[in-house]
């Protein structure tokens, strides 16, 4: 079964169906099993097509016009090895998502708010992956936003949900101006539209260089990128935990693909200047997202902020990628380009599976807050092991999925001391730097939201009666926790099904990697570096399994259970266990004065009062609070002085209009 654009049109026309379908069955007790069910066999028949497809060789390009949109243009759709990939990446978190809420959506309170939306939200990302022109690209993209903003929605009773869905919607239509203009550049004087027309087109190097700002600021903030990322921990623990994983796992994918298709597609050979922001915001964009995950107590809320650090892991290899394809080195170019969209799939695989665990907890407990949880490894075993993998492979442990990605980003990085130019002699190790430090503290991070919620006693009556969900929505995390393993031990089977996509856009792929001796990979050549993830797990396998046996031959194999230690003190209450918050404690205290104008405040009663002590942390979102507080202030200090525009006289109005027409008179005759 081979994918070509008529098919995926099929696809997407089936989710339309299913969004149909919904609204027809929206008060029956039938419409959840039948929806979700539905959206499953679209996605895994698309899938199945698009992995088809990719691991074919060679890579036919299908394109076709129907006849909607623009009278003179028509709307172009295109599946090129690119869109094939990310087709893959969305319809899998599709088929994950709608598996996991056949049994997620018995517990959804409002599910006529979410059915229509949740498969036309899936086949607006398909659509925008599609489109071959620029008006279809932007009507698609405008959909994906709407679709999704009804979805974050759907609880709008909630006023923290309610701001969530104001704050997205701005920066969506921000988003989508920014790329409106983005496009209306590449279009030029002659206004043609279609992307085969701007792939030919000459570009000066002034509105490529607007194009690249552009894009930063349109593809960037549906990304995440900081800091445009101010709706994303909002928007994303807002709407149903299904849905958070479609956003967090994939909606920010197909904003990646939007950048690659314009700066490494449309825009054609780069500039070495390019990668310099682009490298620039990547690194920034890694340590800023995970501190602020860092600092969380929300659950929804710290795995949004680690979206934000993996975008900029992505950002930070594409800006590698440009800096090595605009000096022609091909070969390096392809292995920082794999690297992001390996971690493309990767990101995609564990926030999922992290995002549907929160779900099961959620779902089990009625609590985001990780304060008000702990122990569920007992009730909750199967979420406990499988959120465990998630957190792994997050974290960049091998023999997972994680690891892969950024090990290659990493020998990308130390390619570049070959790069000619000192300004990327010095940013690429800079940045280098700032992903290791950051891979650092995601993996902190993450010892910190499995132990907090998992570990230690229950710190509430909901957290020690939890159980596991059932056995559907366990099914598709232990399908996804399957492939961030084999993701991990197999990787040069997915190296080697990206490179029709290096081929396309960067002129050059890594070796192949399924003719390397023992299933290693090899980033460049034998002799320099390999890594071998079934080697990996075989020795960690094996070493486990040893040790178990030695200490049940040598030792007893009855269970006991004993008392947490208390350090040194017998006290019975959970409360005196670690938090979240005591565990950030050291990080908040290096970072958070400077970053989060953090604070604690400390009141200790006096010898012989019986009040208990009270600890008080306060930290602030600097980007918000002085960026955006500071420009809707702006905007409404303006818009009170212009409302007095409504209450003028008709002499005034008529000076006004006559002032303007002047003006522009003027401005013409200068101009020409």
């Amino acid at each position: 079964m081979m994918a070509t654009v008529v098919l995926q049109l099929g696809c997407v026309a089936g989710l339309f169906a299913a969004a149909v379908l919904a609204i027809a069955l929206s008060r029956s007790t039938r419409a959840s099993p039948v929806v979700y069910g539905l959206t499953l066999a679209v996605c895994a028949f698309a899938l199945a097509a698009d992995v088809t497809r990719l691991i074919g060789a060679p890579f036919d390009v299908t394109a076709t016009v129907l006849p909607v949109g623009l009278p003179w243009l028509g709307a172009h759709f295109r599946l090129d090895a690119l869109a094939a990939f990310f087709l893959l990446v969305i319809n899998l978190g599709g088929a994950a998502a709608s598996l996991y809420a056949l049994g997620y959506g018995r517990h959804e309170t409002a599910p006529h708010r979410v059915l229509p939306f949740f498969p036309a939200f899936l086949a607006g990302m398909n659509l925008v992956v599609l489109a071959d022109d620029a008006f279809s690209y932007l009507l698609c993209w405008e959909f994906m936003s709407l679709a999704s903003w009804a979805l974050v929605m759907a609880h709008h009773r909630d006023a923290d949900n309610a701001k969530a869905g104001y704050v997205y919607l701005v920066m969506a239509s921000f988003g989508t101006l920014a790329l409106l203009l983005a496009f209306g550049l590449l279009a030029g004087p002659a206004g043609d539209y279609g992307f085969a027309a701007i792939r030919a087109a000459p570009h000066t190097p002034l509105a490529t260089a607007l194009v690249l700002i552009l894009m930063l600021l349109g593809a960037g903030s549906k990304a995440g990128l900081v800091p445009l990322h101010v709706w994303l921990p909002l928007a994303h623990p807002a709407a149903p935990s299904h849905v958070s994983a479609l956003m967090s796992a994939v909606m920010t994918k197909v904003a990646v693909y939007g950048f690659i298709r314009v700066v490494f597609d449309l825009l054609g050979p780069p500039a070495w200047w390019s990668s310099l922001a682009v490298l620039f915001l990547g690194g920034i964009t890694a340590v800023m997202g995970i501190l602020y995950a860092l600092m969380e107590k929300d659950l929804k809320r710290l795995l949004a902020y680690s979206t934000i650090e993996n975008v900029g892991v992505i950002f930070a290899s594409l800006g590698l990628a440009l800096a090595f394809r605009a000096n022609g080195m091909g070969v390096a170019a392809a292995l920082a380009f794999t690297a992001a969209l390996f971690h493309v799939l990767n990101h995609s695989l564990f926030k999922s599976l992290l995002f549907f665990g929160a779900g099961a907890v959620l779902s089990a407990t009625g609590e985001r807050d990780m304060e008000k949880l702990g122990g569920l490894i007992h009730g909750m075993p199967v979420t406990s092991f499988v959120f465990l993998i998630g957190c792994a492979a997050i974290s960049a442990l091998p023999p997972l999925n994680g690891f892969v990605s950024e090990w290659l980003m990493f020998q990308a990085i130390l390619q570049s001391p070959t790069l000619p130019q000192w300004a990327l002699k010095i940013m690429s190790p800079a940045v280098g730097a700032l992903l290791a430090l950051a891979a650092a503290l995601a993996a902190a991070c993450f010892v910190k939201a499995f132990g907090v919620t998992f570990l230690g006693r229950p710190r509430s009556p909901a957290a020690a009666a939890a159980h596991d969900v059932d056995y559907v929505s366990l099914s598709a995390m232990v399908m996804l926790a399957a492939l961030c393993l084999l993701a991990g031990i197999l990787p040069g089977v997915v190296i080697d099904a990206l490179s029709p996509v290096t081929l396309d856009l960067v002129g050059a792929r890594m070796p192949v990697q399924l003719q390397v001796e023992g299933l290693s990979i090899v980033p460049i050549a034998e002799g320099r570096s390999s890594y071998n993830g079934l080697l990996v797990f075989l020795f960690i396998a094996s070493s486990a399994s040893l040790a178990v046996s030695f200490i049940h031959r040598f030792a007893s194999r009855a269970l006991r259970r004993g008392p947490a230690w208390g350090c040194g003190f017998d006290d019975p209450t959970p409360a005196a266990q670690y938090s979240g918050v005591s565990f950030a404690q050291p990080i908040r205290r290096v970072f958070g004065t400077m970053l989060f104008d953090a604070s604690e405040q400390v009141d200790m009663p006096a010898p012989g009062e019986t009040r208990p002590a009270r600890l008080k942390v306060e930290i602030h979102d600097l980007v918000w609070e002085r960026l955006y507080l500071t420009l809707a202030d702006a905007v409404w200090f303006v818009a009170d002085r212009l409302n007095r525009l409504q209450f003028l006289t008709i002499r005034r109005y008529l000076s006004l209009v006559f002032a303007t027409l002047v003006f522009l008179l003027l401005v013409l005759a200068i101009w020409s």
